[in-house]
């Protein structure tokens, strides 16, 4: 129990950030100053915590995890594409919402949208399927600190005690410091792991005997060789994943953090610096997972390679359940804190526990951006901060906190899933589909309402498409064959399109919707578009 407490010091101390902002709080404007922190951020803060806001359990466990069972080609699928369209995007994108919000007053990017296109009810959609993508990100936050605390424990904290003690600890900064303290804690949890990451693949390495023997010797087999190629993925596949990152700019959280900054230069050094920092996350991350292939003296590692290995050569004999089973076993989201726990001393396995920790907590401002939604898009949209005032509707944002959090931890011990499948299934791929609305909002005159609605509906009936499916039919199995290629097929990991993430057809198909429903329709005024379009 002695690394777990170190994570349960490191815990108190994120507390303690979101109950001093608390008391710091200035400006007339309580909602403001609990939903955008007065738009006041620096440079240094600004850049660690939008960040980290985007550096969830996905980057740290998932990535880790993934790794583990498909290799190095991790790192090619989410960190290479990302390192350059995340930043193409703040700067493209995400200067231009910082500017329309500075001049507009605009929150959260439903009040831009209902603004741009001279929409409500409308808004009120785009609402909701935005709040229901979302939450399958603060899942993973939820599942990535019951992963956490089991393994630091030596599996002494059950799962879904776990799971709740970071619930709590999130929903208590949160709810008293607002974006103020989630950006605070998120520098203070960017520092954390970007620091302890370094360390922790030292440490790991030398208790390996050195990583050029660990690869060596991976290589030498036939059975892990492919893990340090692209072999196990197709091309197809791999040029899929460039859509994922598209999904960044469009998370509600993200938009309302580029609200923040104090000055339009910040986005300046943040734009430069963020792929270093996906490169100090990510790299560690994925070579851990890989060289885990190698760690056989570690008895729960070697159980999970056993595991998949029984999956991989008696799978036509098992069950469906069976099969599941062993998914289940050889899943690697726990491996950097198995190897922590085998080749790190306790007290440093503590410490870089808790650094584990700090990334797996980062689904703070998701919860505070759908908080944020509710109280502007919902709350206040109809009429309820004119009859309650500003202060009951900062309230009516704390207790959707509470309500949210409850929810998300019922879902996570419910439905557990492989953390970076679903995201990449669920979270990434809805956000992605729903681009076009940003893009036609801020760079296309002639979008209209419509064209955004129907863009949404798309998205989020693709979504709940791809669920249904993968609960309904048991992978592998090709469903449907258009001249000898599979068309439609349900994988182990999830879904195929012609080979492709769904996410491809969902993103190309939902900017069709944009613009042909945009020409059809009729456009905003021309007072409206000479707000947004003329200098």
């Amino acid at each position: 129990m002695i690394p777990s407490l170190f994570v349960f010091a490191y815990l108190a101390i994120v507390i303690y950030i979101g109950v001093f902002a608390f008391r710091r709080k200035v400006g007339e404007h309580p909602a403001e100053d609990y939903f955008l922190a007065n738009r006041s951020l620096g440079q240094f803060v600004f850049l660690l915590s939008l960040f980290g806001t985007n550096m969830t359990a996905f980057a740290i466990l998932g990535s880790s995890g993934h790794a583990f069972a498909n290799g190095v080609v991790t790192y090619g699928l989410m960190a290479s594409s990302s390192a350059l369209i995340v930043p193409l995007s703040l700067f493209l994108i995400g200067t231009r919402v910082w500017a329309l919000g500075k001049r507009f007053g605009f929150i959260t990017p439903v009040q831009l949208f209902r603004d741009r296109w001279e929409c409500g009810h409308i808004g009120t959609v785009i609402t909701i399927v935005q709040a229901a993508l979302l939450v399958p990100y603060i899942i993973i936050g939820v599942m990535g600190g019951g992963t956490a605390l089991f393994a630091i424990s030596g599996g002494r904290i059950p799962f879904w005690i776990g799971g709740a003690v970071v619930a709590m600890v999130v929903m208590i900064y949160v709810f008293f410091g607002g974006m103020r303290g989630t950006a605070w804690v998120n520098t203070f949890q960017t520092t954390l792991f970007l620091i302890f990451g370094a360390i922790a693949l030292t440490v790991i390495g030398v208790g390996m005997g050195g990583f050029g023997s660990a690869v060596n010797e991976l290589l030498a087999s036939p059975s892990t060789s492919s893990l340090l190629t692209r072999e196990k993925v197709s091309p197809l596949f791999f040029f899929s994943y460039t859509f994922i990152p598209l999904s960044s700019i469009n998370f509600p959280h993200m938009i309302i953090f580029c609200l923040t900054a104090e000055r339009m230069r910040h986005f300046k050094k943040t734009v430069i610096l963020y792929p270093i920092c996906m490169l100090a996350i990510w790299l560690p991350a994925v070579f851990l997972g890989v060289a885990a292939n190698r760690a056989v003296e570690v008895p729960a590692i070697r159980a999970k390679l056993e595991a998949r290995q029984m999956l991989a050569t008696q799978a036509a004999t098992l069950s469906p359940d069976q099969r599941t089973e062993l998914r289940a076993k050889s899943a690697g989201d726990d491996i950097l804190l198995r190897l922590l726990d085998h080749y790190a001393p306790l007290w440093l396995a503590g410490l870089l526990g808790a650094g584990i920790m700090a990334a797996v907590m980062a689904s703070d401002s998701q919860i505070l951006a759908l908080s944020t939604m509710f109280s502007e898009d919902i709350f206040a949209f109809y009429e309820g901060k004119e009859r309650f005032g500003e202060k009951a509707q900062v309230v009516t944002g704390r207790i959707f906190v509470i309500a949210l959090t409850i929810i998300a931890y019922t879902i996570a011990l419910k439905f557990p899933q492989p953390i970076f499948d679903l995201a990449v299934q669920y979270a990434f791929s809805g956000y992605s589909a729903l681009m076009p609305l940003l893009v036609a909002a801020l760079f296309w005159k002639r979008s209209t309402k419509w064209g955004a609605l129907a863009s949404a509906i798309w998205a989020a009936a693709s979504v709940i498409a791809i669920a249904v499916f993968q609960s309904v039919v048991t992978a592998p199995r090709v469903v449907w064959s258009v001249g000898g290629v599979e068309a439609l097929a349900r994988t182990p990991g999830g879904t195929a399109v012609f080979g492709l993430l769904p996410v491809v057809p969902m993103v190309i198909v939902s900017a069709l919707l944009m613009i042909v429903v945009s020409l059809m329709t009729k456009k905003p005024g021309d007072a409206t578009i000479s707000r947004y379009f003329t200098r």
